[in-house]
């Protein structure tokens, strides 16, 4: 019973964080309990302790004697996460690099290839698959981390870039070749056991991607 709890507890967790990444409950609403409760079908409790978790991500914010709201968004708070997104996963880039091994490598590849064949999708002007899209991009940018052999780096970067994406969903247009080329020449440099390459082009992908969303926001 209690992995059964568990599992509704993470489910229901995974439900409401991806509808806040992907704007379907909107920056500064309101997260009403009773209306919570019929759409993801979860008991008080679990919705108690799983907003209580958003809220110490920073996905949630708890106001005493209004209750939970969607943490509200704005350009300040957009720069100061593509920058402590730069901090953290450039520095596990280069300690991922060095060390990663053979299974590392097939996993990058693999990883790099999804998210190529998507972008390809992209540039032909189909956008239909914007969550298969950025999980592959995801996926990617994550493989080329996995060696650096911190668990809390991870999961610190993970959150973040959760942070990063929300931005990105609200404004939702891709930046083309640009971006593109620029997975590539990350990619390359990471094979290629560039690590200072691999981490000069990671800082401009995310900058440039930053920009890219503060234009639109604009």
């Amino acid at each position: 019973m209690a992995k059964t709890l568990s599992t509704v507890g993470s489910t229901t967790y995974q439900r409401i964080k991806r509808d806040i990444i992907f704007g379907e409950l909107a920056p500064g609403s309101k997260l009403k309990l009773d209306r919570l409760r019929e759409r993801y079908e979860a008991s008080m409790s679990t919705l108690r302790e799983t907003l209580s978790r958003l809220s110490s991500e920073g996905f949630v914010a708890a106001e005493e004697q209004r209750g939970f709201f969607v943490t509200p968004v704005s350009r300040e708070d957009l720069t100061e996460i593509a920058n402590l997104r730069v901090l953290l996963e450039c520095h596990a880039l280069s300690l991922s690099i060095p060390n990663g091994d053979t299974e590392w490598e097939g996993n990058l590849v693999a990883a790099h290839h999804k998210l190529h064949l998507m972008e390809k999708r992209m540039l032909s002007g189909d956008a239909s698959s914007r969550e298969e899209w950025k999980r592959f991009d995801w996926e990617f940018h994550l493989a080329t981390i996995q060696a650096c052999g911190s668990a809390n780096l991870l999961a610190l970067h993970a959150i973040l870039y959760d942070k990063y994406l929300r931005y990105q969903m609200l404004v939702l247009t891709h930046r083309g070749d640009e971006a593109v080329a620029e997975h590539r020449d990350i990619f390359d440099a990471a094979l290629e056991r560039n690590a200072d390459k691999a981490v000069k082009v990671l800082q401009a992908h995310i900058l440039n991607g930053l920009h890219h969303t503060l234009e639109q926001m604009s």
